[in-house]
């Protein structure tokens, strides 16, 4: 059988050949890039799932028409529909969520789930997507070895906004572990960090940690341009 993980960080890497070990009569296909989900391969191949783990782009609506692609929403579907869910549901002061993964349809995550897995969201934002792709990890290999009938979405819809670039600029704060789970939340490669502007300059904040009510972090200083 063959199945495609489109994903884009070296976290979903790592967790997909962990999958390749354990599977060894299945064949994987791992693609970061989108211009790569082209309709040939997808012709030859004709894959079972077509799994998204994270995944920033658009699907088309074709792909999505003519085979079953499943994503992972890092919320307890329908609450947190939309972008930057990690972002979102620590600046609601949640300190767990669950993994939904979902059949993909034309409407964002509002397809039917196949079902749900507990995640912890203590530590920084890389942490917390490392131990997320470990879990989908194993609920892909739930979904390959067993037939499950995605059901519909139940309860009320909230839904999340994607967060900008600008939304990392550190403005105000009430308490430290308001800050501290500011800064955690960005504290991932490719994502933009908590930063203020001053003199000129921009200070970038990482690596942060709270104990006994006194606040540490790394700092990278640079011009601003």
């Amino acid at each position: 059988m063959n199945y495609i993980i489109a994903a884009h960080h070296f976290w979903d890497k790592k967790a997909y050949d962990d999958l390749v070990k354990a599977n060894p009569f299945d064949n994987f296909y791992f693609i970061s890039d989108k211009k790569d989900l082209k309709e040939k391969l997808l012709n030859d191949l004709n894959p079972r799932y077509i799994f998204f783990p994270h995944w920033s782009h658009i699907v088309p609506k074709n792909l999505i028409d003519d085979y079953e692609c499943v994503c992972f929403h890092m919320t307890d579907l329908p609450y947190g529909r939309g972008g930057s869910p990690l972002q979102n549901l620590i600046l609601r002061k949640h300190k767990e969520t669950k993994i939904s993964a979902l059949k993909m349809t034309d409407e964002f995550d509002a397809g039917p789930i196949y079902y749900k897995k507990k995640l912890n969201l203590k530590g920084n934002a890389k942490e917390i997507y490392e131990r997320s792709s470990k879990i989908i990890c194993k609920m892909i290999q739930k979904m390959i070895s067993n037939e499950i009938v995605p059901k519909k979405q139940v309860g009320k819809v909230t839904k999340f906004s994607r967060r900008k670039p600008s939304q990392s600029e550190i403005k105000k704060f009430t308490t430290l572990h308001e800050l501290y789970d500011f800064i955690r939340m960005l504290d991932a490669p490719n994502y933009p960090h908590a930063f203020l502007k001053k003199n000129n300059h921009i200070f970038e904040f990482f690596d942060v940690k709270l104990d006994n009510d006194v606040l540490t972090a790394s700092v990278k200083i640079k011009k601003n341009k």
